[in-house]
């Protein structure tokens, strides 16, 4: 029974359930607890607003609340749930079982009353904790919603039976384990306590003594509760409504709102439902079983993956060191000779310094007595010396003048390590037995005939080698930036052409492409270099918009642990009700980016963001939170963008299911602009943004969206950054 403790533990306060009342969801919470979680709503959400209004026929009307009116008021639209009206806004919390919720409003003024029946606020909202489903009470209040008579007693059960933990009851000091327990005395004995207070003559001789497991049995055998209708509290239930699933008093077949339903007898009902678990219970107690036999299973595995990995660790282990004793000789070597380049360096320019201070100390003190000569008031005695010391400081000027200051060494090294070959060596080391059976693609080979450059764009073409006879599931062709950078992805597929537009004018470009299949990937083919034609670019504002298109997915190795990617690392959720970060595998420093993001599923109207972030951008918390973030967040009514936790710009427009979402990072004028549906959202974003930038989501489990890359940039925008 300890295993199903959690289902008995309230998701507010953590702790079993104290008089636990029925949501409209099918969730519970403990009475007091639904009422620390009340928040009051504007009048014109009230229940008797609605019915005037003739929006709901329901005594509890779910709503899409707003949250601009209900929970913020600082114009954010973000995260902060209130108390009461005089209850200060305190941000959301987790529970003590794990579940987030809203905090306890405002204790309510002591009261004589139960919670049941204290007065409750008008116009009160509460939402599940568990599946952030909102209603609004109507008159009656918390007393509308059903006691869950069964979860209490069962909840009674399973603490009778911990606290009835089988230890005899009359020993003075640390109890022993009980033995018996007699029904008639309902006491629990030991074998010496039982001797000791419970021979087996006289009267006592008559009493049951029954076994400590069957006597906790007889123990939580208590009066039940009667289970009384919500409506008509004086009235016990005697009849189910089949069209309401809820069992009914008859007054509510007389006069309330079941007349026209239909009904069957209680018990019969109770019968049938007891039935129909049974059956279910069957089925999933099956699965348990073969779970418990697949556990089994895996953890023989996990003994004979122990035991046969010692011996393979210890080979590797060995011919892992192997290599780093011989690249720490070299290093060693290595390190030698910049230590004497280091010496020769440090011996030149030492050198010049002493001369040089010589020197200076000289000039120094020709200044300091010149500045003295002529402070003399006598004119034949200047002149006497004048000339002379105008010449020394001519000459002395003179000398400064041929190459003194410069200096006679460098402070690069002219030393450079090519440590390529043996890094992708490193790379490319693999077992050999994996190899062997499933081999990797050959290395592809680039053809130099069919490879050009026109203004800016790049065609490649590439080839498997002839003798080759391992297929290739698809190519990898990988660019750099122009100016020297790192490579990165341009095209991911089967084909064995592709042609980049978008580049830099007047720039060279490094391009190289590997295969791979499902056992891995080939080496990289030889570099090839490609010079774009001479002309202007986007910053002279004279030539063609210009944008460099990548193609890239989510990374999962950056994203946080709840972050689920599927459809190659293209479609992200997550597995928290906490906002969560993924980052994209591409970073960008330069050039005009754009990509978009289609919302595949969208629930209780989360807040999703969108932007781009750094490399060390916080995981557990909405993007834009901290100041390595550049956000724009959305519901389904209006955005807002936010960077360091500052929120701006709300602007009207949100999104649902199938809405798409672009990002354009124009790091040639360094701004940020979002899109909603092809149209541009709000003003420009983000201005002076600079830097190395991924892209990036955060997103809870109530959203899924899937990213498209390698997009242009949308019409508009080109035509109005040509004209700038």
């Amino acid at each position: 029974m300890e295993e199903m403790e959690e289902e008995l533990k309230c998701p507010v306060c953590g702790s079993f359930y104290r008089e636990p009342i029925i949501l409209p969801c099918s969730h519970n919470l403990c009475q007091a607890c639904a009422r620390n979680i009340l928040v009051q709503t504007p009048e014109s959400e009230s229940p008797q607003s609605h019915r005037a209004a003739g929006s709901g026929v329901s005594d509890y009307d779910y709503l899409d609340l707003d949250k601009m009116s209900l929970y913020s008021e600082a114009d954010s639209g973000y995260g902060s749930y209130g108390g009461f009206a005089s209850a200060p806004t305190t941000p959301c919390q987790k529970s003590p079982n794990g579940v987030r919720v809203f905090p306890p409003a405002m204790p309510p003024p002591a009261t004589h009353l139960s919670p049941a029946l204290a007065p409750v606020p008008r116009n009160s909202c509460i939402t599940c904790p568990q599946c952030h489903r909102s209603l609004i009470l109507d008159d009656r209040g918390l007393r509308g919603f059903p006691k869950n008579r069964v979860l209490e007693g069962v909840i009674d059960r399973y603490q009778q039976s911990k606290a009835a933990a089988l230890k005899c009851q009359l020993c003075e000091k640390a109890p022993k384990e009980a033995t018996v327990m007699c029904e008639q005395c309902d006491v629990f004995y030991c074998d010496p306590c039982r001797l000791r207070c419970h021979p087996p003559r006289g009267p006592l001789a008559k009493h049951r003594l029954v076994p400590p497991a069957q006597g906790r049995v007889s123990r939580r055998l208590s009066p039940r509760k009667v289970s009384t209708c919500t409506d008509h509290e004086l009235e016990n239930h005697s009849m189910y409504c089949v069209q309401c699933k809820m069992p009914v008093c008859y007054q509510c077949l007389e006069e309330g709102k079941h007349s026209s339903h239909e009904v069957k007898a209680l018990g019969a009902m109770w019968k049938l439902h007891k039935s129909q678990l049974s059956q279910a219970l069957n089925g999933l107690s099956d699965r348990a079983k073969e779970a418990k036999e697949f556990l089994v299973q895996l953890r023989n595995m996990v003994q004979q993956i122990q035991e046969n990995s010692v011996e393979f660790e210890a080979c590797l282990v060995a011919q892992c060191d192997a290599l780093i004793d011989a690249l720490n000789r070299r290093k060693a070597q290595l390190l030698a000779r910049v230590n004497k380049e280091h010496e020769h360096k440090l011996k030149v320019v030492r050198d010049q310094i002493s001369h040089c201070t010589v020197k200076l100390r000289q000039t120094t003190g020709l200044m300091e007595y010149c500045l003295e000569v002529i402070k003399e008031n006598d004119p034949s005695g200047f002149l006497q010396i004048s000339d002379a010391l105008i010449r020394r400081v001519h000459l002395t000027e003179d000398q400064w003048g041929k190459g003194t200051l410069t200096p006679r060494m460098t402070t690069d090294f002219d030393l450079s390590l090519d440590n390529s070959p043996l890094l992708q060596s490193i790379h490319q080391l693999d077992f050999v037995q994996v190899k062997a059976s499933s081999p990797v693609p050959a290395t592809p080979i680039l053809q130099l005939e069919e490879c050009c450059t026109h203004n800016n764009s790049a065609t490649l073409s590439w080839k498997q080698p002839p003798l080759s006879t391992v297929p290739a599931d698809g190519y990898i062709l990988e660019l750099d930036d122009g100016n020297g950078g790192q490579f990165r992805e341009v095209y991911v597929g089967k084909e064995t052409m592709c042609t980049v537009d978008g580049l830099h004018f007047n720039s060279t470009y490094n391009a190289r492409v590997k295969a791979f299949n499902k056992t891995g990937v080939s080496p990289y083919s030889k570099t090839l270099v490609l010079q774009t034609s001479e002309g202007c670019n986007f910053e002279t504002q004279s030539a063609p918009y210009s944008q460099l298109v990548a193609w890239f997915a989510f990374d999962p190795g950056s994203a946080h642990s709840d972050i689920i990617l599927s459809n190659d690392n293209l479609t992200v959720t997550c597995s928290s009700y906490d906002d969560r970060v993924v980052l994209g595998k591409t970073g960008f420093s330069k050039g005009i980016h754009y990509w978009e993001l289609t919302v595949d599923r969208y629930d209780n109207h989360p807040d999703p963001a969108f932007g781009v972030a750094r490399m060390d951008v916080m995981k557990d918390v909405m993007l834009g939170k901290d100041d390595k973030a550049w956000a724009m967040y959305v519901d389904n009514n209006r955005s807002w963008f936010m960077h360091n936790n500052s929120h701006t710009n709300r602007t009207e427009g949100g999104i649902t299911k199938g809405a798409t979402i672009g990002v354009l990072l124009d790091l040639n004028r360094k701004n940020l602009t979002f899109f909603i549906n092809d149209e541009q959202q709000g003003p420009i974003a983000f201005d002076n943004v600079e830097g190395l930038f991924f892209p990036a989501v955060s997103l809870n489990r109530n959203v899924q969206v899937t990213l498209h890359t390698g997009l242009p940039v949308p019409d508009f925008y080109s035509s109005r950054a040509s004209i700038a």
